[in-house]
């Protein structure tokens, strides 16, 4: 089954951009994956194929039409994926999250622009709002990108070692622990001692625990629930 990718996106040109290379890029040519870009001003009816308009009650910038929206979300099969929009004032992005939708079909995204999106439209067709962090871009065209990166990674196939997936930030509940390679020392700081050990025990709880303290350090709100409980030895 290849996960299916459908961007509404009034800059279509933007995609697949990085997903294009690299083991995303591979995974793409095999048909892993596919991503279909669809320009919403072609779903315009008006001589100057307009897709914003001044927003209701006053204020600064433009607001994305809910017709022509519709019209452009309308044009793909509505075959069960997410609808997603991505919004500043959306739910973060998680990695459950991220892991729920590449157990799925694919996803459709909108890509918002200007000040926002007529809410009717969301409401009309389901638009689940996600956010990729408290910041604004220019649109939703980078935010898609990222939820997309997140996703591809983690398909089946996609990582040659699929224990590079489960070894990092965020999955078990955790920051991920420090990596060291060769040489065995740089600039006076050696390897740790047990790094090198042999011990395979012994170095999975130090991986363990220097997670635990660099999340207690810098997310202490990842620290909830069992996942989160240090090993024993």
């Amino acid at each position: 089954m290849s996960f299916k990718a459908s961007i509404l996106t009034l800059y279509p040109d933007m995609f697949p951009g990085h997903l294009g290379q690299a083991l995303a890029g591979r995974a793409l040519e095999r048909g892993d994956w596919s991503i279909d870009a669809v320009q919403i001003r072609d779903f315009a009816l008006d001589k100057h194929r307009s897709v914003d308009d001044t927003p209701s009650g006053g204020g600064a910038g433009m607001v994305l039409k809910p017709d022509v929206l519709a019209r452009a979300i309308d044009s793909i099969a509505d075959d069960g994926r997410p609808r997603l929009l991505m919004s500043p004032r959306g739910r973060p992005l998680t990695q459950d999250r991220v892991r729920e939708i590449a157990s799925g079909e694919g996803v459709v995204i909108v890509c918002g622009r200007f000040e926002g999106v007529d809410q009717r439209v969301i409401d009309a067709r389901r638009l689940e709002e996600v956010s990729i962090g408290d910041y604004i871009l220019s649109g939703g065209e980078p935010a898609a990108l990222t939820l997309l990166d997140a996703v591809v990674r983690i398909l089946p196939g996609v990582m040659g070692n699929q224990l590079s997936g489960v070894h990092e930030s965020f999955e078990g509940g955790l920051l991920e622990h420090p990596h060291y390679t060769r040489p065995q020392v740089f600039e006076g700081q050696e390897i740790p001692e047990i790094l090198t050990s042999g011990n395979h025990a012994a170095i999975e709880k130090w991986r363990r625990d220097e997670a635990l303290k660099l999340t207690r350090q810098r997310r202490p709100d990842l620290l909830v629930g069992a996942k989160a409980q240090p090993v024993t030895k």
